[in-house]
């Protein structure tokens, strides 16, 4: 009902004023604790230069589960989505193909098989020295019980939750990763042959810093 409701534009309540004070100074950050989130955040950052070298396997399961691997036994998982429709399809592009991740099994289906990580890298050379890029293709085609004007911007906020777990992960593993929106988005939907409701939002490049 609240759903249906905010879909309809029910006129928002008055601002209701308290008696806050202007400012709270808080205390500065815990930085420096061992292993934690914390450490992750610190070291968290965009870096545009990689090495060719290849991702463990055990390295590419374990990024892909903190993406978006289902973390509870009712099947739910470790980033957020809108009323559960977990819309965003993570695809990997390697060398030695371009896969599918499906977290309920925790593993990776062929899409195509050709390396599409030129096609990826758009102005942006460097993606072709990664050994590993994210694409994050939302399909609107799981989002039945969305309303069609929400759907693009909760697939970007899920989006966001996914690159963010992803670039913690990298930062407390001494991994290099970048979230790219430059992509030529009507090529890599063509090249992995994605139906009318998949929209590709953005990509991820990931690897070990040159």
């Amino acid at each position: 009902m609240r759903l249906m409701l905010g879909a309809m534009g029910v006129p928002r309540s008055a601002t209701i004023l308290g008696d806050a004070t202007r400012r709270i100074m808080l205390p500065p950050p815990q930085l420096d604790l061992p292993g934690t989130l914390m450490q992750a955040l610190r070291h968290r950052r965009s870096e545009r230069a990689f090495c060719g070298e290849p991702l463990a396997r055990q390295t590419l399961a374990d990024l892909l589960w903190v993406a978006d691997g289902v973390n509870r036994e009712n099947g739910e998982r470790t980033a957020p989505s809108a009323l559960g429709a977990h819309e965003t399809l993570i695809v990997a592009a390697m060398a030695e193909g371009t896969y599918a991740y499906d977290p309920c099994a925790h593993a990776l289906n062929l899409m195509v098989e050709t390396d599409i990580r030129r096609q990826l890298s758009g102005y942006q050379i460097f993606v072709a020295d990664a050994p590993l890029d994210l694409v994050y293709v939302a399909d609107h085609g799981r989002m039945a019980r969305v309303p069609i004007h929400y759907r693009d911007s909760f697939a970007s906020v899920a989006v966001g939750a996914i690159s963010q777990n992803v670039a913690l992960y990298c930062a407390a593993n001494g991994l290099a990763t970048v979230l790219r929106a430059w992509i030529d988005r009507e090529a890599i939907a063509s090249a992995l042959r994605l139906g009318t409701q998949q929209h590709v939002l953005m990509s991820q490049t990931i690897g070990r810093p040159a």
